[in-house]
């Protein structure tokens, strides 16, 4: 890849999480809306609205990620857009249906914290010009919250399927395979940062 590419800001992963990024108001107004009287009769289909806008969030998710490694389309502008879209997606997920009592406060406050630190650690290694790959304990914890999330936001069942108690018990796990996960992150990126500091003292 030439450099020049790596400040490439127009390719298919980029427009796929500017994409992303513009289904996330989208979710919002869905849920919100739920919360409003006079549109009791429309309630369901707001909420399928929601939630299946998030799983076409989440596949674009997969497919920027996918394409970008495939064509070896990696650039600055994507490594630092991509997180930024994924938590912005989860957090203003999880603080709405929060507001709409399906999640416990608690469980929101972790997940949310967890998001940002791990986001931080991210900017931090980009920062310091090495990147830490995600485990697979993320990856479980990854795959969990995008099944969850949505079957919270349609909130009723589905051809006999309790979506909200599944998606309840996969926000719970969630929850544990972050802390995890985080901790697997964290120790991954000081062995890194003590690796690089070890290598510029040795110059």
């Amino acid at each position: 890849m030439k450099i020049a590419d790596e400040w490439d800001i127009d390719n298919l992963p980029n427009r796929l999480t500017m994409f992303r990024i513009a289904l996330i108001p989208v979710i919002i107004v869905s849920l919100f809306l739920q919360s409003t009287n006079w549109l009791v009769s429309h309630h369901l289909l707001l909420a399928h609205i929601a939630g299946w806008t998030f799983v076409l969030a989440s596949i674009t998710d997969f497919l920027d990620g996918y394409i970008a490694r495939k064509r070896k389309i990696v650039t600055v502008f994507g490594s630092f857009l991509d997180p930024i879209a994924d938590k912005c997606l989860i957090v203003s997920s999880l603080i709405i249906l929060l507001a709409l009592n399906r999640i416990p406060v608690l469980i929101v406050i972790i997940l949310v914290i967890r998001e940002i630190y791990i986001m931080a650690l991210r900017l931090l290694s980009l920062e310091r010009g090495f990147n830490i790959k995600v485990g697979q304990l993320g990856k479980w914890k990854t795959a969990l919250q995008m099944i969850g999330i949505p079957m919270l936001m349609v909130n009723s069942p589905l051809l006999g399927i309790p979506l909200p108690l599944i998606g309840i018990i996969m926000i719970y796990a969630t929850t544990v395979l972050s802390l995890y996960s985080a901790t697997e992150y964290s120790i991954e990126t000081v062995k890194k940062l003590k690796m690089a500091r070890k290598t510029k003292e040795a110059l």
